[in-house]
């Protein structure tokens, strides 16, 4: 809840930057100004590690508002959620200290859509995170590719993924919701 308000205020700009500068290409990258307030930093006086991900959640909802794909989200009752996420730390951002988060969509497969996050300050980057983001539908089920692109068009310009991230995702995946999943310790 006490990221709303920023979440509330990055979609507004985001609104008002379309109306200036237009739309977003989906393979474009996204950038966002922010300030590392009292409530992001730890005992440790600097932002906390759990943080990052909350705020590269804003650079998602800027990039879905300057692309337009809120309003077919919206328009077509569809929703996306993070399945996968790693980060990667280089240097630690200080209370009241301005970076960008800069956002990218860099590729997707036949199950998800993949994003990268940067925490970057002068032009360096803090802190990187890959995101791994399935579309489905609020009446339910997964979200094809198929009906994606035929409602927002195929994106031009993406990137092949690169392989690593393939193998991530594959090592990293849980079993489906269906399937059972017991926590138990080897």
């Amino acid at each position: 809840m006490n990221v709303i308000w920023r979440t509330l205020l990055v979609m507004w700009r985001a609104r008002r930057r379309v109306r200036r500068e237009g739309r977003l290409a989906p393979a474009e990258i996204g950038r966002i100004r922010v300030t590392t307030l009292p409530t992001d930093i730890d005992i440790l006086r600097h932002m906390n590690n759990g943080r990052y991900l909350s705020l590269f959640d804003l650079g998602r909802w800027d990039l879905l508002v300057r692309t337009g794909m809120l309003d077919v989200m919206k328009r077509n009752d569809w929703y996306a959620v993070v399945s996968s996420e790693t980060i990667t730390f280089r240097k630690s951002l200080e209370l009241w200290q301005p970076f960008d988060v800069e956002s990218r969509m860099i590729g997707h497969d036949d199950k998800a859509i993949y994003l990268e996050h940067r925490a970057v300050v002068d032009g360096e980057v803090y802190a990187r995170a890959i995101i791994r983001s399935r579309m489905l539908k609020r009446s339910g089920g997964t979200l094809s590719h198929e009906e994606l692109f035929a409602a927002v068009g195929r994106p031009e310009g993406v990137p092949e993924i690169e392989p690593w991230i393939h193998d991530w995702a594959d090592a990293t995946a849980l079993p489906p919701t269906r399937a059972e999943a017991p926590s138990v310790w080897k």
